[in-house]
This record gives C-alpha cells, structure tokens and sequence, in this order.
C-alpha cells in the first residue's frame, strides 16, 4: 500500500516509522515547506493519506484528496465546525475516517466513561469535572479526546448539557481543565466527586506510538472505502 503523510512532525514521523514497519511504502510527504506539492498528480499512485496537521489547513487538505478519489484518515483536532461538510462529502462517494484519539486504550476508556457516566445517572449526590494533560506545543483546547469523552458523559448521564472550558457550578455544565505542561503525550482524568467520597478514571499515555499504529491500521482498512469512518468500526466496539 502506498500513503501519503500530510504532516510531518514527531507524529508523522511516527507513523512513517510503523508504515514502513508493516511492508507499505511512503508514496509522498507534505509538510509546510512543500504545502503546494499536495495536488491530484502527487496523488494519483497514492491508496490512502494520513493527516496530522493543524484546524487550519485540516478541511483544504481533505478536499484536495477527495478530488484525487484518495480516501483520508486524519487525527487533526479543532476542526469540526466543518465535520458536515466532510459527511456531505462522504454521501457522495469519499472516504474518511477521523479519531480524536488513535490509541487502542483510549477508545476502550471512551466507552467505560459512558458506561461510568450511565452508572453514575441516578445518584445526584455526585458531580463531573474533566482534566486533561498535553504538551506545550498542542494547538487546540481542551483536547479532542477531552471533547469526545464530554460527549459521552452529556450523551449518558441526564443532568450534564454541555461542557465548558472553566470551573462552573452549574449542574448541567461539565467543567474541563486543560493544562499543557512539557512534552506530556496525553493525561485525561473524569473524576465524580460527591461530599463523603469520589470515583476516578483515567488514561494516561507513555508516548505517541500507541496513536501512530491506530492511524496505521485504521490507513489499512480504508482502502476502496467509501464513507465516514471512526475507531468503532475499526474495532468493532
């Protein structure tokens, strides 16, 4: 198979290394040096692209695969004001796949804090906050891992509507604490507190291997697919 890396920081590099780890070939790297070099010829020999880059060149980057007929997998956070744009895109014959997380652990540690979240639903006595660790040069904030595991508490639990970036005192608001401190790949902690005790889960991640295989393996099962993908269909969750 041959891919594309759009993105070539530490997490491009990365995936490159597991890429050609697994017997497939890098067809073309694109990072901001050689931006104009991502056009339909460069990717025309291309099976699938992987995109790790910034909010602001995520969705110009996916168009110009789309109009090569090259499916995407992308861990870009902080664009998803346009994810129905993206969905309108796949209605019509693209193919996309987007995680906030790659990493095996962290999507099981998604669904246990939805399951922990609907446990947690009759007992008023308690209440949420969110805290998440990140390295200093991260862009967006909270993270998208901080983002997709809010949802999972709103989506399961009655009392929580929305999240906030800020300590709020509001029943129905999820408070999230974003911290970035050194070269920190990812902490993500829920605690629920009530007066006599508390119940904490979290995920802390080693290094950036664990999310550079699932974009790997998720870069494999997108050949010839058409259609928004995520890490539940990869797993089978």
């Amino acid at each position: 198979m041959r891919i594309a890396l759009i993105g070539y920081g530490k997490m491009g590099k990365e995936i490159e290394q597991i890429t050609l780890n697994r017997g497939h070939q890098i067809g073309l790297i694109i990072d901001q040096e050689n931006q104009a070099d991502l056009h339909a010829e460069n990717l025309k020999n291309i099976d699938v692209a992987i995109e790790f880059t910034n909010p602001d060149s995520a969705f110009g980057n996916y168009q110009i695969c789309f109009e090569a007929n090259v499916p995407v997998v992308s861990g870009t956070t902080g664009w998803l004001d346009k994810i129905d744009l993206v969905k309108e895109k796949c209605q019509l014959g693209s193919g996309f796949f987007y995680a906030s997380n790659f990493s095996l652990g962290v999507n099981l540690f998604f669904e246990l804090n939805k399951k922990l979240a609907l446990l947690m639903a009759p007992f008023s006595e308690y209440n949420a906050d969110m805290e998440e660790i990140h390295h200093i040069h991260k862009l967006d904030s909270p993270s998208g891992t901080a983002i997709t595991l809010a949802e999972g508490i709103i989506e399961n639990h009655p009392r929580k509507t929305k999240w906030i970036e800020a300590t709020s005192m509001k029943e129905d608001e999820l408070s999230i604490f974003a911290k970035r401190h050194g070269s920190v790949s990812g902490t993500h902690s829920i605690t629920w507190h009530s007066e006599v005790d508390e119940i904490s889960i979290q995920h802390l991640a080693y290094s950036r291997k664990g999310f550079a295989l699932g974009a790997v393996l998720a870069a494999e099962f997108m050949p010839e697919k058409k259609g928004f993908f995520g890490m539940k269909d990869l797993l089978k969750l």
